[in-house]
């Protein structure tokens, strides 16, 4: 781990737990397009795969997107949803223990911070500047930057090239096995957080490089002092 240079970090479910605010947004959505209601548990599930996936999942009540919904439907739910969530003012999203602590120490040791999401990009700057965060990152990639989201690793390979680093020298940092399937694509090594969002499977079972149940543990991985 010595190598490493750059390392990447998921958002939601990673850095900050930002259901409390999904949820609102998405039962809103989902009432007033006429649809049973959605409960913040549900909502739990749904997340981790971008917010046309988490609105259509709360319309089917499933994690599989009900055939029957048409396109229109779905557009026009995107829409109201994207409009109810910045609503919220995220006043409900709080950071997970030690996140501003071991982004500041890993800044100051002089690692290159990334952040890279599957949450839309309009919402992701000031989310991060809301929780006095985004100083730490060089670099914020949201779901729509683009042509493809994680597990896809077309955000990576664009931080190696950007930065001239290799793949040994990059690690991404998520909740979810999207992080780490991105991870993996793009053939660099990745820590899996056991908490967040992972639709209920345990984050080992996508095999992370590394597995951690608090995020100050890179600290101790990467042999940094927080």
């Amino acid at each position: 781990m010595v190598t490493i240079k750059l390392i990447a970090f998921d958002l939601d479910g990673t850095l900050l737990d930002s259901v409390p605010d999904l949820a609102v947004a998405a039962d809103q959505t989902v009432q007033a397009l006429g649809f049973a209601s959605v409960a913040e548990d549900q909502v739990r599930d749904y997340v981790g795969n971008g917010a046309d996936l988490l609105i259509g999942r709360a319309l089917s009540q499933s994690m599989q997107v009900s055939p029957e919904l048409s396109p229109e439907l779905l557009k026009q739910a995107r829409v109201l949803f994207d409009d109810n969530y910045g609503k919220t003012g995220h006043k409900n999203s709080h950071l997970y223990p030690n996140v501003r602590d071991t982004l500041h120490a890993l800044h100051q040791a002089g690692y290159i911070l990334a952040v890279v999401t599957n949450k839309p990009s309009q919402f992701v700057p000031d989310i991060l500047a809301q929780h006095d965060i985004d100083g730490f990152f060089s670099e914020v990639l949201g779901g729509d930057a683009f042509a493809e989201k994680k597990p896809n690793p077309m955000p990576l390979n664009y931080l190696l090239d950007k930065y001239e680093v290799t793949v040994e020298q990059m690690l991404m940092v998520g909740d979810s096995k999207n992080d780490i399937l991105a991870a993996k694509n793009a053939g660099c090594a990745s820590l899996g957080l056991t908490y967040g969002y992972n639709h209920g499977e345990p984050i080992q079972q996508s095999q992370p490089t590394y597995v951690a149940d608090n995020v100050s543990q890179l600290c101790e991985i990467l042999n940094v002092g927080a």
